[in-house]
């Protein structure tokens, strides 16, 4: 086989890669879209572009129902309440960490020293009603215990639920700052509210983000398929090039 042949065969077997490639892509992002439609969340910081930025500060302490200045409707069932501070065996103020509190006031890392929410004993709940339909919300969750849950719906309708087990599995109550997170939480479904419920002491949380778009985070899985097909037409268009000298 002469080889000229050769080189024939040898870039015809990495168009088929790069197609391959190509295909894989494509596969990856129909795959991400049809999967997404389960809750998904992340935990990190507070993404920038959220549309609503809430810290609770103008709720009055103790429970009822009220209108927030980014016009959230909080309203608490069956002894949850806004707080401040600590109380034994109850509730204890979230921790702020890596600047996580920028957008919500010039509190520094630490813990929470302004009012937060906290839903009580099992049987009370903390209930969020957003002004239109929404696709993300970002939340301060202290102390994660598994029996901590936030349910989403719209309307009436139940679109997802999301307890503090998916948060982290080390998810013990931990007061400290090690017990805290930020969790950025995406539904494929719009939602209108989210309840907060816990079936023991407490459920507590502060610094709300929403947006009526999810967050977009890159997928790794398509991102490094996607940077295979790119180093293989590279490959190819420099054999071309040392062939054709």
């Amino acid at each position: 086989m002469n080889n000229k042949i050769k080189h024939k065969l040898h870039l015809s077997r990495l168009h088929t890669l790069i197609a391959g490639a190509a295909l894989a892509t494509g596969m990856g992002l129909i795959a991400t879209t049809a999967s997404a439609t389960a809750i998904t969340a992340t935990v990190g910081g507070v993404p920038s572009n959220a549309q609503v930025y809430e810290n609770f500060d103008s709720v009055p302490h103790g429970d009822g129902t009220y209108i927030t200045p980014s016009g959230i409707i909080v309203s608490f069932g069956g002894g949850g309440h806004a707080v401040q501070g600590a109380f034994p065996s109850q509730y204890a103020a979230p921790f702020l960490s890596g600047n996580n509190g920028a957008n919500f006031g010039s509190q520094m890392d630490g813990a929470d020293a302004s009012t937060y929410l906290a839903t009580g004993a099992a049987g009370s709940n903390v209930t969020l009603t957003f002004g239109g339909p929404t696709r993300y919300m970002g939340l301060l969750w202290g102390s994660v215990d598994t029996y901590n849950t936030l349910t989403f719906y719209n309307g009436t309708t139940e679109v997802g639920k999301f307890t503090g087990a998916d948060v982290s599995a080390a998810a013990s109550g931990n007061q400290g700052a090690d017990g805290t997170f930020y969790v950025n939480i995406n539904l494929s479904d719009s939602f209108t509210s989210v309840v907060a419920t816990s079936s023991s002491y407490a459920f507590e949380f502060d610094n709300v983000a929403t947006s009526s778009d999810p967050l977009k985070v890159p997928e790794p899985g398509t991102v490094g398929v996607f940077l295979l097909g790119l180093l293989l037409v590279g490959s190819a268009y420099r054999l071309k090039g040392r062939r054709q000298s």
